[in-house]
Formats: structure tokens, sequence, C-alpha cells
């Protein structure tokens, strides 16, 4: 039996002690003991617990791995998530101002990848237990949207029907206007007995809109989401922010850096999460790599009323970057990249003739990172807003405006 004292948390949430050692859901100032297995310790008990310590309020919380960070009060993990992209942005020497933090509410969660399999008895839908294939269900779920735990009967019929005692199938599902919109992977292929089958589910279980494996099977009502003026129906699966409110905090960000210029570039657009409300002020060019993703903004943007000239390019920006003399015809710019950041594009704006900025990411160190780069070509970092969407976990959103 190892007995050890957490001295702090990895960005993964994991208490670090000296070794160093690993033990989930453990806190900074903590004692623990237990059996140690390489370099973690699987099992930890708590001898001495911090005072940030809670008891974690989803019933699911041991079983799931959803959640990593139930187990801690609310203000140290809003404390800890700053204090990540203040690390991270001290990495590079950059010295910022954080605005606060804007963590989401339980039960807001409007989209979410689950993972389904078929039992003898039936199936089974839910969360992954931390680092296994076991597979949880979490009926009492307590960070999505009641719409989206009331799809499960939805999504274990779906599995029964169309899924492989040998394999896994995972379903993206997107709370809308419209309903429950279904996105399905890795089920059995799809011939006209189970597409008829499949439609006649989503039916009687009045799913907006299913798609398997990349194919529509059915739309009974349009899938809508609403941005700004604009109602877009995007394509099956497409990504979407994780909470409304979250979502409107990135977006506060995003028109007050943009707010009096003519022409913006939004880079990265997907399907006019800010495109669409800042074409309310200012035109739009909007750049995405996902020819489906521009079509559904288009049309968008062609049924609304009330905003101004919205242009699309459907174009790969890690590969083909907007180039100076193409970014020297915007007053201002949008740019919300994937995990890994955007290195080409950034370097493309940095020796472009651009003054403002609107950068959202998710994911802070390639933040920090592409901000470096921008603030040796002259920009400077404005306070920076954290973002919680993802509540309990150990994800964090920021984003800033950077002018020169």
């Amino acid at each position: 039996m190892t007995e050890a004292t957490i001295m702090r948390l990895g960005h993964l949430g994991d208490g670090i002690a000296e070794g160093p050692i690993f033990a989930a859901r453990t806190l900074p100032g903590e004692v623990i003991e237990g059996t140690l297995d390489g370099d973690r310790i699987a099992s930890p008990r708590i001898l001495t617990p911090s005072p940030n310590r809670v008891r974690p309020p989803c019933r699911h919380v041991r079983a799931c791995g959803g959640c990593a960070m139930q187990h801690a009060a609310d203000d140290f993990v809003a404390g800890w998530k700053s204090d990540v992209v203040r690390a991270a942005l001290t990495a590079h020497g950059i010295s910022a101002d954080l605005a606060g933090i804007e963590t989401s509410l339980p039960h807001e969660r409007r989209r979410a990848t689950m993972s389904m399999r078929r039992t003898k008895k039936g199936a089974l839908v839910g969360f992954h237990a931390p680092r296994s294939d076991v597979l949880t269900a979490v009926p009492d779920c307590l960070l999505l949207h009641p719409d989206l735990t009331a799809s499960f009967p939805a999504l274990e019929a779906l599995a029964v029907l169309g899924g492989s005692r040998k394999g896994e199938m995972s379903a993206t599902i997107t709370q809308s206007i419209a309903g429950v919109d279904v996105a399905v992977n890795g089920g059995k292929p799809l011939d006209r007995h189970l597409e008829v089958g499949l439609a006649q589910l989503a039916g009687e279980h009045g799913l907006a809109r299913l798609a398997w494996d990349g194919e529509l099977v059915v739309e009974r009502h349009a899938p809508v989401q609403l941005f700004g003026k604009a109602q877009v129906v995007p394509p099956p699966g497409a990504f979407l922010q994780a909470t409304k409110s979250g979502e409107q905090a990135l977006l506060t960000v995003v028109r007050d850096a943009v707010q009096g210029a003519r022409r913006v570039v939004d880079l990265f657009a997907g399907c006019g999460t800010f495109t669409l409300p800042v074409a309310q002020d200012s035109e739009v060019h909007a750049v995405e790599g996902l020819e489906s993703m521009m079509s559904a903004l288009d049309a968008g943007w062609r049924k609304a009323q009330g905003l101004k000239h919205v242009s699309t390019e459907t174009r790969d920006l890690f590969r083909r970057p907007l180039l100076p003399d193409e970014l020297n015809r915007f007053d201002a710019a949008i740019i919300d990249p994937p995990r890994a950041g955007a290195e080409a594009q950034i370097a493309e704006i940095a020796a472009s003739k651009l003054t403002r900025l609107a950068m959202v990411s998710c994911n802070p160190v390639s933040f920090a990172r592409d901000v470096a780069v921008l603030r040796d070509a002259g920009f400077k970092l404005g306070p920076v807003q954290v973002v919680d969407q993802f509540r309990w976990s150990t994800h964090v959103e920021v984003a800033a405006a950077l002018t020169r």
C-alpha cells in the first residue's frame, strides 16, 4: 500500500503526487493511499480530504467516465480552469487579463455522442467508464438536456434493430427546435429492409431526423438551429457549440471584437455560429473545409431577413490558408479552429495588414501558441473570456480580441 500527498492537478484532472504518481478524482493537498500500478493509484482512498472536496451530485459518477471533476467544488473548478488558461499563456511569456469564466448549467448540454451496444436482453446506451471499454448506462445524467435523455429509448431501439452483438455503435444526438437529431455510426449496412425499419422507429419515437453512417434515412422535420436571425439545418452530426449559454458567451466576445467593421472574414466558420449573427451588422465571407456546412450556412442566410451579404468558400485552411492579399480585403477576421489550432493560417494573418481579430479556441495550449505568433507580429491580446461549456470535465474554451 502506497501513501502519497497530491501536489497539483494535471491538465486531464488527475491528481499528481511526487514521483510522479497519478490518481484520478483527487485534489491538491489530499493525502491518499492505494495500490500503485506503474505510476498510477487506480482506486485511491482519501485519508485527508481537501476542503474543496464535495459529494458528487450524480449517481453515475463512479461508473461513468463522462465527468472527471464532480468531486470538486464549483469555485475550485472555475479557478483551476482559469489557471490552466493563465499557465498556457504564461508559458509563452504572455500576460493577459482574464475576463472571468462562464460556466454552463446542469442539464444544458444540447449535443453529445453516446455509445451503444446491442445485448442479449436488448441494448445499452451510455458512456464508457474511465480508461475502460465498459459501457455504463446514464439515464439520470446531469449534463444532458432532458430532450436528449428522453431520446435514450429511441437509441436503444435503433441499436437492437441495426446493431451487431460483436461491435459498438455511436450516435451523435443534437437538440433542435424540431426535436432530437440523431446521426448513427457503426451500424449494420443500410439496405431497404433496415431503412424501412429505421424510418418507422424514428416516427414512433418522434425524432426530427435520422442518419445512418452518413446516409439520410428520414427527415420528418427539419432539425433547425437558430444562429442570430437565421434558421440553419446543419448536416447530420455537424459540430455545434455544446450549450446555448456557452455559445452566447463566445459570440459576445466575437461581436464586440468586430463591431463597426464593414467586411469580416470568418475562418473555420462551420454552419454559421458566428457568421450569421455578425451579418446583422457587417458583410461576412465565411470559409470552411466542408461543403455541406457551407451549403447549410448559405441556405440559412438566404431565407433570413435583415442580414447583410454573406458569401461562402469551401477551402481547407490547414493546407490552403487565406494569404495576406486575400485577408487584406477585410476590416476584421474571426477564427475558431479545431483543437490543433491554425498555425498556417495564423502565420498568414500575422503577415497581413489585418488589425482586428476575434479568436476562439477549445484548447488553451494551441491558443497560447497562436497568440504568441500574433504578438510577435504586433498584435495585443485583450481580456480573455474563459468558457466552461463542458461542466465537470477538464475541457475549457477561450475567446479574446486581438488588435494592432
